[in-house]
């Protein structure tokens, strides 16, 4: 799936946690093609800087930044130097996010912690350094990726769906608070993605004994959805396209929670 380019994010400055591989680093290319000066936090420090070097490269505006997002002075220094660069964020993407596919009885605890934590306290802790600088300014636009599993359980995911339906209400929950001091949030939900971390969640669900073969993919969501789709779903949330669009749940699955 391919956005139009027509600069609808032009003159804003975007943060995308997670934003170095898979449907991150598609959003982080679409929104700099788009017009944003873009921050790319993620984890793997060199894949982010190596990518915002390409796109630098390409007469774009991106610059990239390693941190843990779930470690609050990682997360205080990336998001200043980000400011530093670029100015006041307009949009933060809260994208980064992995799983455990694993049986309930055999989760450790340090595994439901450490899931914990990189799903939902990475948001928690990006979102509050990041939200001052857009209730200055009186607008600031915030996006959330959650997922079918928020609504749609699945045997041997039982910690990756409870994160995931943390992520929905975060976002709910934000949008009401902020709301009237000019702040929109909303989550993305995607279906199963031909990504490396899709890939890998069908392979270990596979290998439990889940039907997610193709057939049943098929079934359920017609394909596999592609990062360059859920990129343009975040898209249209961070652009004024979607100016009352707040506190909502974008389900991108071509149809799979409608079942």
């Amino acid at each position: 799936m391919s956005s139009r380019i027509d600069g609808r994010l032009a003159g804003k400055v975007a943060i995308i946690s997670g934003g170095a591989g898979g449907c991150g680093a598609a959003a982080s290319e679409l929104f700099a093609k788009q017009g944003a000066r873009v921050a790319i936090v993620d984890r793997d420090g060199h894949a982010a800087e190596t990518l915002a070097s390409r796109l630098r490269d390409e007469g774009l505006k991106a610059v990239g930044f390693g941190a843990d997002v779930a470690c609050k002075s990682d997360v205080a220094r990336a998001v200043a130097a980000a400011q530093k660069t670029f100015g006041p964020a307009d949009v933060l993407f809260n994208h980064a996010g992995t799983l455990i596919v694993k049986p309930f009885l055999e989760i450790e605890e340090d595994e439901w912690d450490w899931l914990m934590a990189v799903n939902v306290k990475s948001m928690y802790l990006m979102t509050q350094a990041v939200l001052p600088q857009m209730l200055e300014k009186g607008a600031g636009n915030i996006i959330c990726t959650s997922s079918i599993s928020a609504v749609c359980a699945t045997p041997g995911e039982v910690l990756y769906d409870t994160t995931k339906g943390a992520c929905h209400m975060f976002a709910r929950a934000i949008a009401i608070e902020y709301r009237d001091r000019g702040i929109r949030c909303n989550a993305i939900a995607p279906g199963f993605i031909r990504t490396p971390h899709g890939v890998r969640e069908i392979s270990q669900l596979q290998a439990m004994g889940v039907d997610v073969t193709e057939a049943a993919i098929a079934q359920q969501q017609g394909r596999l959805c592609e990062a360059s789709e859920v990129a343009a779903a975040a898209l249209f949330l961070a652009s004024d396209e979607s100016s009352f669009v707040n506190g909502t749940h974008l389900f991108v699955d071509n149809g799979f929670s409608a079942l």
